[in-house]
């Protein structure tokens, strides 16, 4: 699923959805779900598609080609008027409803749904083999959360058998929410133990029997959380599949921020080194980066930057990233550019006093992210200590305490904020 509009995220889904949202210097958000399904032999995959689409349907063209002889593919599917409908897609379920004239085009049994914008490693064969074992309808991967952080989560209430008697979406009242704690026999078996009270959250994937997802669509209901499994309570099997690794979902830009920042740490909660489970995406082939006299402390380094001189702690610095001398970085996520520049078109720029794309010299930046193909003039000092958020000069935005530079700002020699 890679269709909302990202409200949260904003200004990172400024021209550009979710699932398209670079991530950990290289990646974009879209390439960990699609990775765990190739990962876990899965590779007929449909993306369905709606907001800004344009970024993303360049990276998936660009990052996934099957041979033509396993049946593999990755199929964009985008909003699109039929005879039955002139409008976009209304929700979750509403937008696999309105695309089940495709998948059943192929040969399947079962149909794993998925999010485009969270951060996990899944071996999805588990939850398929619980799912066929269980004889389930409908089983819904659930990971424990402590009760005081489920607030925005999906928790449903777990039987021992791991069938589930209730699913409430988001619940704000601190009595609902403690009755849908996890059974003692539950709790026991789980590998990670906690003093504090846990409950059990959806991650929004699910696995459907075919003729279970055409039951539970035959209807008008936009949401799967909301309203599809809720609905078919005591209509059918429903199954938990318990998870305890690492997940997060991208929703805010807090959440973005502080999931890339964790990637620089010595032992980040999300591997990207597992030699057995890659996590793929679009091949550049550009030359290994560049470092001159630095000083780096737990930074993640993508491809063909050029740094020179400069001082980075706790940094995540995207593909082609340009940082100038004497300039300082602290908890910064730099998402990099798209192309370098021309030695002509950096001339007409620096003629016309216009910054080139990247960091300049003598800057001081801090608990910042830097959008593709920002320019940051000379001598700019920017941090969101003190400010409120809200929207400021130069294309900069301040978000859940967080300073954005959007994409394709240009920061003048000498701003501070």
């Amino acid at each position: 699923m890679g269709g909302g509009r990202g409200t949260r995220l904003y200004p990172l889904t400024k021209e550009r959805c979710k699932p398209a949202v670079p991530l950990a210097g290289k990646y974009r958000l879209v390439d960990i779900p699609i990775s765990n399904c190739i990962n876990s032999g899965y590779n007929r995959i449909f993306l369905l598609t709606q907001f800004l689409t344009a970024s993303l349907h360049r990276h998936l063209q660009k990052s996934f080609h099957f041979d033509p002889f396993n049946g593999g593919f990755v199929d964009i599917l985008s909003a699109e008027q039929t005879e039955k409908s002139n409008a976009w897609y209304e929700g979750t379920a509403d937008a696999v409803r309105r695309n089940l004239v495709h998948f059943n085009s192929h040969a399947h049994d079962l149909i794993l749904i998925l999010s485009g914008d969270q951060l996990y490693r899944m071996d999805f064969r588990k939850i398929i083999e619980q799912h066929i074992e269980t004889k389930a309808d409908v089983t819904i991967a659930a990971i424990p959360f402590p009760v005081s952080k489920v607030e925005g989560l999906g928790l449903m209430r777990v039987n021992d058998d791991l069938t589930i008697s209730e699913f409430v979406e988001k619940p704000k009242d601190p009595a609902i929410i403690n009755g849908l704690t996890l059974s003692p026999t539950l709790e026991q078996q789980l590998t990670n133990q906690s003093e504090e009270k846990r409950c059990l959250a959806s991650m929004g994937i699910y696995v459907f029997s075919r003729d279970a997802l055409r039951r539970a669509l035959d209807n008008t209901a936009k949401d799967f959380g909301k309203e599809v499994i809720p609905g078919m309570l005591g209509k059918g099997r429903l199954c938990a599949h318990i998870f305890e690794g690492y997940w997060e979902d991208i929703g805010t830009v807090s959440a973005f921020f502080e999931a890339n920042l964790a990637l620089a740490q010595p032992l980040p909660p999300f591997n990207f080194f597992d030699r057995g489970a890659p996590i793929y995406t679009h091949a550049r082939y550009l030359p290994a980066s560049k470092i001159n006299k630095c000083s780096i402390n737990h930074v993640v380094i993508g491809d063909g930057c050029i740094i020179t001189d400069s001082s980075l702690q706790h940094c995540v610095i995207g593909i082609r990233s340009i940082l100038g001398e004497n300039s300082h970085l602290q908890d910064v996520v730099m998402m990099g550019a798209d192309y370098y520049q021309k030695e002509a078109e950096m001339a007409v720029d620096k003629a016309a006093g216009r910054p080139t794309i990247g960091i300049g010299r003598n800057c001081d930046l801090s608990r910042a992210i830097i959008d593709k193909n920002a320019r940051i003039g000379d001598g700019v000092k920017l941090s969101p200590a003190g400010k409120q958020d809200g929207e400021y000069p130069h294309g900069i935005v301040i978000r859940d305490g967080i300073l954005c530079v959007t994409k394709e700002a240009v920061i003048p020699s000498g701003f501070e904020l």
